[in-house]
């Protein structure tokens, strides 16, 4: 089997929890930050739904919901029904598979300052070290972002602090990477 999206992995995992509709996918995924990790949007939800049930990774079923005010198709008896969606064996054994290979596997992360320090001299030395540090504060505004929103959104199950926890090492990490290589930009001669 080819990989998964991540979107894809990330959906097909909380349907491993329990079987859900795609709104309650939905309030998890917000509940749980998990935005944070994975490029997922509402309206996209029930597209990598229907791409996992066609790969036969879940499977749906119409249930009855309450009638008001709810989004859901119509049946012919007039009660609204919504698609819940559970994962199949074949579901569960491609997710212990992903998994394992997500936790394992380290993939490149081309992140856009790369690509900003290759250009480096392309820049006036003002500009170049005035994005580096307009670079750090938009860094440490982040940080305080996702830590505000790791307390807002207590209790959370261990596994998902250990995602902020990630999150926020990195971007510490970087913090340190940028002050370390402004420090030492600054102290070069400027070529131009």
């Amino acid at each position: 089997m080819k990989a998964l999206t991540d979107a894809e992995l990330l959906l097909l995992g909380l349907a491993a929890e329990m079987p859900r509709h795609g709104y309650q996918l939905d309030q998890v995924i917000r509940q749980r930050g998990m935005r944070e990790w994975t490029q997922i949007g509402f309206s996209s939800i029930y597209f990598v739904l229907g791409k996992l049930q066609k790969l036969r990774l879940v499977a749906a079923k119409k249930s009855a919901a309450v009638k008001a005010g709810k989004q859901a198709e119509k049946s012919r008896s007039g009660t609204k029904t919504r698609k819940v969606y559970s994962v199949t064996p074949a579901g569960r054994r491609a997710l212990a598979a992903q998994t394992i290979a997500a936790l394992r596997d380290v993939r490149p992360a081309y992140a856009s300052v790369l690509l900003g320090m290759i250009n480096w001299p392309a820049l006036r030395r003002e500009q170049a070290l005035d994005a580096l540090q307009a670079r750090s504060k938009t860094v440490e505004a982040e940080v305080a972002r996702l830590r505000a929103i790791q307390v807002e959104r207590q209790p959370l199950p261990d596994y998902v602090e250990a995602l902020f926890d990630y999150s926020l090492g990195q971007l510490r990490a970087e913090a340190e990477w940028v002050s370390r290589t402004w420090d030492y930009m600054s102290t070069k001669p400027w070529l131009d």
